[in-house]
């Protein structure tokens, strides 16, 4: 019996490209193609690019020539995502090695031609990558879009230059990928998730949907809200589903600074919305990241970010170096702040965020908390999203997919340890998905 073409995907960037990848292994296993072990034994490499700043575009050229050293002779190197997507001719002509640059849309395959320059020529008939169906899920968790663009014009993001204005996908179809997923947990995912529908003419439907949702899993988790759209009635739909965990894309607390990057809100509203949530929900976990070193960002701008982390007491942040993208507004304005001093803020904040994560995961141990168990030996509560956040560490024989009762016995730094309890676990087949480890992010 012949061997069937095989592929190799390597995925870079945030959630909402790994959704893209896994729409392409879809459409990929469609043509026939198979997994490969490994990247040297493929047929094809596709590398699935992120372009958000500086240093996601240089682990993405890295990754490229990393893999087109490695792949075996007659192999094709393809490179799709947003670098694709954004610079497309003038990424192929500046890496030769690689067979085609395809942008979203455009059909990746062993067959695919490419134009002189590398990149197919507009007349290739392309498909919508939001809408294309997807293999199970290989894990008891899966990300969903459901929505792609973004109609904000946030000064640092050049993502809607790229990405397109929002276009939210029908219920209908969210919910039909979910049931064809299988899997206990969706984490939903979205450039602005809060505003779902809003281009459909449903400014409230992201309400609507996580009930929806929650209704056919067993948790919900929403990944990405902007803090002008978390009103009452959309903490109420979160709680609801008994998933507190709010992902708030503060990226400052200063109102001058956060002026300069035409977003909402101050550290005052923010810690006045935290509260709240808490008051509602004392076990609520509450994520966020942080922009540092944008231009105009003074040393009484920093103090107020380290004053309002102290007072926040968020679960997790993540912290980013500013980076000019071309095209954005931002790019043009003065007040830049020197790299070093941009590393020193940064170290700082980082420093400040882990004392804080390490205390509130120990404040955990001794406690009894439900996880999902994602791999052999690994789970997560609802305080944790999956490949973001830290993990729990499982003692005791305990299925992937089940939903068990455990106690924590211990913390180090992000993540927990605990034991099962005997008996209390929901229970689902092992078998329904592949014990494999999940990748982590620092947190």
């Amino acid at each position: 019996m012949a061997v069937p073409d095989s592929y190799w995907l390597t995925t870079l960037g945030c959630p909402k490209n790994q959704v893209d990848s896994d729409k392409l292994v879809g459409h990929l296993q469609a043509q026939g193609l198979a997994a490969s072990p490994s990247p040297e034994q493929a047929d094809l490499v596709v590398v699935n690019t992120c372009a958000f700043i500086e240093a996601a575009r240089e682990e993405s050229v890295d990754t490229v020539l990393a893999l087109a050293r490695a792949r075996r002779p007659g192999a094709r190197l393809v490179v799709t995502g947003c670098m694709a997507e954004r610079y497309g001719d003038e990424l192929a002509r500046a890496l030769p090695e690689v067979d085609l640059v395809a942008g979203f849309g455009v059909p990746v395959a062993l067959s695919s031609k490419p134009s002189a320059g590398g990149v197919l020529p507009p007349s290739v008939s392309r498909f919508d990558l939001l809408e294309l169906p997807r293999p199970p899920a290989s894990a008891p968790w899966a990300y969903v879009k459901v929505a792609e663009g973004c109609d904000r014009r946030c000064g640092f993001c050049a993502i809607p230059s790229f990405r397109g204005k929002q276009r939210s996908r029908e219920p209908a179809s969210v919910l039909a990928e979910v049931d064809a997923l299988g899997v206990r947990e969706v984490v939903l995912v979205a450039q602005d998730l809060a505003s779902y529908g809003r281009d459909l003419g449903r400014p409230r439907a992201i309400i609507d949907l996580i009930a929806a949702v929650a209704h056919e899993v067993d948790r919900v988790r929403l990944l990405y809200l902007y803090p002008s759209s978390l009103d009452d009635a959309l903490v109420a739909a979160v709680l609801a589903t008994e998933v507190p965990y709010f992902d708030l894309s503060l990226q400052h607390v200063s109102r001058p600074l956060l002026a300069r990057m035409r977003r909402w809100g101050d550290g005052t509203r923010f810690l006045a919305r935290i509260r709240a949530i808490r008051a509602r929900e004392p076990e609520a976990a509450l994520r966020s990241s942080f922009i540092v070193g944008y231009p105009g960002e003074t040393e009484e701008d920093h103090d107020q970010l380290l004053a309002f982390l102290e007072d926040a007491q968020l679960d997790w942040a993540g912290f980013f170096a500013y980076s000019a993208e071309e095209g954005t507004w931002a790019a043009g304005l003065d007040g830049g702040v020197a790299p070093g001093l941009m590393a020193e803020r940064m170290d700082e904040c980082a420093e400040l965020q882990d004392r804080i994560t390490a205390n509130r995961r120990a404040e955990l141990v001794g406690r009894r908390i439900e996880v999902l168990v994602d791999a052999p030996g690994v789970g997560r509560s609802h305080r944790e999203a999956p490949e973001i956040d830290g993990v729990v560490q499982l003692a005791g024989k305990l299925r992937v997919g089940e939903l068990a009762q455990v106690v924590v016995t211990g913390s180090a730094g992000p993540d927990l340890e605990a034991e099962a309890i005997l008996g209390s676990g929901a229970g689902l087949a092992p078998a329904t998905f592949d014990a494999v480890a999940p990748a982590r992010a620092a947190g």
